[in-house]
């Protein structure tokens, strides 16, 4: 097949991969409805709901995050950029969350920046996995490494830069970034639609059934075996069930995100946005405690809480608020430049799976294009 005619400076430029931003949108509002969960008192519907959803949300959102950093590379621009896109916004939001929880709810936080402060893990987590993202483009077998990395990292643990979440979650992340085009392709299919519907199912049912048996901690992956209440044996049993149950409902999840564009579709920009702004509204509810009422109705509260969730995301995200908030996403105002100007010069014509970003000043979207990175 002959290459594709280059590209001139005035040349339009295609619309984004709906589907992409769909899964980023549906994952990061997911993010935000189990943290809102928290706030409401101990229930059968809560607990049930908090564990099915925690199996396979994060390492679905893992999945896509490692999907969308195969082109870094271990050269000074991209280091460069790690730290401008990845370590600064680190820097200011564990700062300010910590500022918002000890100043205005009376929280003691201890081990600033060294141990991240929910939900700053995942930004220290992605500094790391894309670290390492050329050595898992190389190896022969990344995801048994990644697997035996995962499964020795619950023998050990660690809360340095959450480093027992990020080995925890690597298998998902090496998935993601080994995939292809054609992977996808395979995975919009009906039949793993029809796998995606059915381990949902269970999963929920499991919820319901389990929920008293499981412990949180190992939803987490933040804590060792010990830590979690399980034995060395009962530790590996159980993450390994975990990996796989985790990996294949994520999976059918990401198979039943809509392929069309729409309005919903136009709000995957702003998926770090979301991400880094919602803990400050979830946590002023809580110090705020006005949801006493749902112990007496709890599925009110969860259906209460549920919309909130969905609707501070899509507010969130919405291009108004997302453009006045992206400064502070960006203080430095690079990441917008960095993503036009090297886009053309750092993936290979036949590792475009996505298009080309508009040049144009909007939300900062860390997840989106692999050549922010460069």
């Amino acid at each position: 097949m002959s290459s594709p005619p280059p590209r001139s400076s005035t040349a339009a430029r295609p619309g984004r991969d709906a589907w992409l931003d769909n899964a980023k949108m549906a994952l990061v509002t997911l993010v935000v409805v189990g943290h809102a969960w928290v706030l409401l008192p101990t229930s059968e519907l809560e607990q049930s709901a908090y564990h099915a959803l925690y199996v396979w949300h994060v390492p679905a959102f893992v999945m896509v995050t490692g999907y969308l950093s195969r082109s870094f590379a271990w050269t000074l621009p991209r280091f460069r950029s790690l730290l401008l896109t990845v370590a600064v916004p680190y820097v200011v939001f564990e700062a300010a969350m910590a500022a918002f929880r000890i100043g205005v709810g009376g929280e003691d936080l201890d081990r600033l920046f060294l141990d991240p402060h929910w939900p700053m893990w995942y930004l220290a987590a992605l500094f790391l996995w894309r670290l390492v993202t050329p050595v898992f483009l190389r190896l022969r077998h990344p995801l048994l490494v990644a697997v035996a990395i995962s499964l020795a990292g619950g023998v050990v643990g660690g809360d340095v830069l959450d480093i027992a979440r990020t080995t925890g979650l690597l298998p998902f992340f090496v998935l993601g970034l080994r995939a292809s085009a054609a992977d996808l392709d395979r995975l919009r299919t009906t039949t793993w639609r029809v796998v995606g519907v059915l381990a949902l199912v269970a999963v929920a049912i499991a919820g319901w059934l389990l929920h008293d048996a499981i412990s949180m901690e190992l939803l987490y992956w933040r804590s060792s075996y010990d830590e979690a209440g399980y034995g060395l044996a009962a530790g590996l049993l159980a993450r390994t069930t975990l990996l796989v149950l985790a990996g294949v409902t994520a999976l059918g999840a990401l198979a039943l995100v809509p392929r069309r564009r729409s309005w919903f579709s136009a709000l995957g920009p702003a998926t770090l946005i979301v991400y880094l702004f919602h803990g400050f509204a979830v946590k002023g509810v809580e110090y705020a405690d006005v949801l006493g009422w749902a112990t007496d109705l709890p599925v009110t509260g969860f259906v209460v809480v549920t919309f909130g969730a969905v609707a501070l995301a899509l507010a969130l995200a919405a291009p108004p608020v997302s453009r006045s908030l992206n400064p502070a996403i960006d203080p430095l105002g690079t990441i917008d430049d960095l993503n036009v100007r090297t886009w053309s010069e750092q993936i290979p014509a036949r590792d475009l799976a996505a298009p080309l970003p508009p040049e144009s000043s909007g939300p900062v979207d860390l997840l989106r294009y692999p050549g922010n990175l460069r």
